[in-house]
Order: structure tokens, then sequence, then C-alpha cells
């Protein structure tokens, strides 16, 4: 038996970031220690199917973990304690210590796959499944924050098929208490997937429509005149820590997917262009959000600061940012002296603090 942590990277899955899910994996699994860890990489494809990959990084950005691979699911029985595998010879397990999901969007960040680690009694990267499904569904983050002094954007919340049925209603609503520009997107996805910038009423329909066609609930929010800035959480919920400010200066009408995976055309100042008093008052913000909605493990917490009067207005938070070469996250805690592979590890250690005391 290996003296190394048996751990489990998950990624892929069937959510309209499964590319950028990919991206990620293969960043986390050629940062961590192999002297520490036995990696075993799982692979969901976009059907939903499981798969034990045991090839190198690169096999994830070109399709060969999907043709060179095996079977294989994690067990909601805490007893196997791991993975099954379906190979030639039959079925045999494969113990995992611990798992770290490497999984954007739906079913991999709403806390779904969480209830799935929680039925294995393995411990996990991230946080649970509560604040997982609370966090990724704007609407319901929105609410809840809403009872706090935490500045958010003004913002109405509707069912698509509640729109369907009286869309007249529904646009009404809208026209009454926001101004454009508005901002229209899926309660429940992320990478900026679905959302649209309507600068007119007219083209509110529309937006709705791509929205709708991502998720059954959708947010329309007012458009914030002001600095996007981001922070990184790090640690338990009583413990967490928050990093320097990024600021993203987006090089599309907003920060949307392409920008932030494909083009990588936006820049990042980090550490942001903010007043000193201004980057404080994100940095607590932000970890007063993290306890407030339950998070643990990790969180990039997205804001903007308005140009005149330097308010903080929280966006949302993200419990399973990307991982990627250019992303937020690990810049900046790379930026605060924390390796890429330090951090990794840190993560890891809190997944299993985590179980300790669950």
């Amino acid at each position: 038996m290996s003296s190394k942590l048996q751990l489990a990277v998950i990624f892929g899955g069937q959510s309209s970031e499964h590319e950028v899910s990919l991206m990620s994996a293969a960043s986390i699994i050629e940062n961590l220690d192999r002297e520490k860890y036995d990696i075993h990489q799982v692979g969901i494809t976009k059907e939903g199917r499981w798969l034990l990959y045991d090839g190198p990084a690169e096999g994830l950005g070109n399709g060969r973990w999907l043709t060179e691979s095996t079977p294989a699911f994690l067990a909601p029985d805490p007893a196997v304690h791991g993975l099954v595998a379906l190979g030639k010879g039959g079925a045999r397990t494969v113990h995992i210590d611990c798992i770290f999901p490497a999984l954007h969007g739906k079913n991999g960040e709403d806390g779904s796959i969480q209830g799935l680690f929680e039925l294995s009694g393995i411990p996990y990267v991230g946080c649970r499944v509560t604040s997982s499904a609370v966090c990724m569904d704007k609407a319901i983050a929105h609410t809840l924050l809403s009872n706090t002094d935490i500045n958010q954007a003004h913002y109405l919340w509707f069912y698509a098929d509640r729109y369907q049925a009286a869309p007249d209603v529904v646009l009404n609503k809208i026209q009454a208490r926001l101004d454009p520009p508005i901002f229209v997107k899926p309660a429940n996805a992320g990478s900026s997937v679905g959302v649209s910038k309507v600068e007119r009423f007219e083209d509110l329909p529309a937006a709705i429509e791509k929205a709708a066609r991502e998720d059954g609930k959708i947010i329309v929010e007012q458009g914030i005149d002001g600095q996007e800035v981001e922070v990184a959480v790090l640690g338990t919920r009583p413990g967490a820590e928050a990093s320097c400010v990024g600021e993203i200066g987006a090089s599309a009408q907003f920060y949307d997917y392409d920008d932030k995976y494909i083009n990588g055309t936006s820049q990042l100042f980090i550490p942001a262009r903010l007043e000193e008093d201004v980057a404080e008052k994100v940095r607590e913000t932000a970890v007063r959000a993290y306890r407030l909605l339950g998070c643990t493990g990790l969180a990039r917490v997205d804001f903007f600061v308005t140009h005149k009067e330097r308010r903080v207005v929280l966006n949302e938070i993200n419990t399973l940012p990307g991982f990627t070469s250019i992303s937020m996250y690990p810049k900046l805690w790379m930026h605060g002296g924390l390796a890429y592979s330090r951090l990794l590890d840190r993560l890891i250690e809190l997944g299993l603090e985590e179980a300790g005391n669950g």
C-alpha cells in the first residue's frame, strides 16, 4: 500500500463549462506534488459517463482521456471509500483518501456532486452541499445577502415558465424597477454563459430567451458603473482569509466566457487599482459574505467598485473558480507568495480538516 495520499481529481461534467473544467484539471494535475499524492484522474463525459484515465495530463486537452480509459464511478457506499472501476477482468475498487473536484457549473459546483461525496464518506476540497447550492443560485444568494448590510445591485428574478405564461407582466416589472444598462443572467450557470448586457428594453425578450436556454430561473440585475474586482478567499468558515484584490480590465462589453478562457485579452491588475481603504473594505466584505453563506475551503468573490461614490457592491460568489494558468484565483494567492502547488496542498489539507470536524 502506498504511503502517499490517494487523491481523485474529478473533471469534465455535463455543464456548459466542460472545456474550462478540462483546462483547470490539467493545470491542477500538472502542479500536484507527485511525492505526496497518487493521482487518480476521473473524467465525466458530456453525456455523464464516468471514466478513470491513467495517461498524461495533456490527454485532457486533446481528448485522449475519452478513449484511453476505464469505466469507473464513485461508490456512494462509505464502506468502499473510493472508486469502482469496471475493467475487462471485472470490477475492482480503488481506495480514495480525498477528492479534488475541478468541476465548474451545473452538477459540479451546485451541491449535486458534493452530495455524492458526502454519501461516499470521502473528504473533499471545497464548499459543502448547501453553500455550493446557495452560491450557485444567484437568486438565492442575492436574497440571503439582502438581509445584511452588504451592498448588491438592484435585482429581480423569475422562473422562465412564468415569463412564458405572462411575458408582459415580467417585462413591465423589469422596466418599472431597473434602468438600462441591465444584465440578464441564468440564475444557475457560471463563466458568464447565457449572460447578456441589455442597453435597450426592446432587447430584453431575446436576452431572457438566451438565459432561459441555460436555466429555468432568470435573474435581472441593474448594471453598475464601476471597476470589476475579485478576491480569493481560502480557509474554513471561521478561519477564512482574503487575498489581495485583483482587477479585471475587460476587453469585451463585459467579462464574458471568451474573454476569460479563449481570447485571454482581458488585462488583469494585481493588485487592483484601488485606494487602500476601499481595497480593505472589499477584502472584509468578501470574508463576511463567505462566512454568511457557509463557504469553506475556497471561493472567489466578485465585486464592483463604483467610479463616483467608491461604493463596494458584491456581484457573486464562485465556489469552484477557474484554476487555469490565467485564472484569477491562483494568481491572487501566488502574488501573495503562496506557490500554486502549495495552494493545492493547502486546499487538500482543508478538505481533510473539514471532514474531521464534520
